[in-house]
């Protein structure tokens, strides 16, 4: 027989078993704990309150040609701008450098297809023969009135603002759409620019404000342009001739402000161009013309 003493001992182990058994099972079917909070997704912070937004991106071209960077987009108040841009290996901001800007014919608008402006024309790439410290930028525009006009200028802007660019070096051609264009540029912020080439265009912007500027200009077109005749070169040219007549000019000082280039029929013909307007790319390849620009 058991004594009392062996039966309560005999039950205590009994129970404390159980129990053990009972808290082993739980262990095991506990689930995992979750991850620590800072181990969870969060969605992304907005600015802070006040925080000023730059007013103009820049979203980046991917392909390249003959050195230049293709279809960058400055995201700016007046629209998306398409540019295409060289910057030469030896550019690294430490001193400053050039600045060309060349806005193409119609052929070479946007809506023409992208690249088309330098595919077509050669003011972009001949213009680096004259200056081998020169960031040549070349604009593809939506139109050649005054929605381009606004964006050629928020883009000069731009480009002065972002490069080290020497103010005194700053030029400007314009192409048949692209000349009235830049001349309506030129009539809003002349004094963006050292000197301005107009080629085989007309001139639709204001003249007063170049004349106060005293910036030059250098018209040069066809005698028998097909699309413009050179007629209107004459009366702009003679416009701004009045103008600095006006303000007490001498014809020295006004000969190294303005330039009047009447081609002949005779120039295109020995370029092999087969017209007088479309040969106005010939302009490009001319070092006398391109070397006045650059000699500003």
């Amino acid at each position: 027989m058991f004594s009392i003493q062996q039966i309560l001992t005999f039950f205590l182990a009994l129970t404390m078993e159980l129990s053990l058994s009972a808290c082993g099972r739980e262990a095991a079917v506990q689930p995992a704990p979750e991850p620590p909070a800072q181990a969870q997704e969060t969605p992304a912070q907005g600015p802070s309150p006040g925080a000023s937004e730059p007013e103009s991106e820049v979203t980046e071209g991917a392909e390249t040609y003959r050195g230049f960077q293709m279809d960058n987009v400055l995201h700016a108040p007046e629209g998306d701008i398409h540019y295409h841009i060289y910057v030469p290996d030896s550019y690294d901001g430490s001193e400053p450098y050039a600045l060309f800007l060349t806005l193409p014919g119609y052929e070479g608008l946007y809506f023409q297809g992208m690249g088309q402006n330098l595919y077509s024309e050669n003011f972009a790439f001949e213009a680096l023969h004259y200056n081998g410290r020169m960031i040549v930028a070349a604009p593809q525009l939506s139109d050649w009135g005054e929605t381009s006009a606004v964006q050629a200028i928020a883009l000069t802007e731009y480009l002065l603002d972002t490069y080290h660019i020497d103010p005194e070096q700053v030029y400007a051609e314009g192409y048949s759409g692209g000349g009235e264009t830049m001349s309506r540029v030129m009539g809003m912020r002349p004094d963006l620019f050292t000197a301005y080439l107009q080629c085989s265009s007309q001139w639709d912007g204001a003249y007063e404000p170049v004349a106060e500027a005293r910036v030059p200009v250098y018209f040069v077109i066809g005698e028998g342009d097909e699309y413009y005749g050179s007629e209107p070169s004459r009366q702009a040219y003679d416009r701004l001739y009045d103008l600095y007549t006006a303000a007490g000019l001498t014809e020295e000082e006004i000969g190294r402000l303005l330039v009047l280039d009447i081609k002949d029929a005779d120039y295109f013909r020995d370029g092999g161009a087969p017209s007088q307007h479309g040969g106005g790319n010939l302009f490009a390849g001319d070092p006398e013309i391109m070397g006045w620009l650059f000699g500003q």
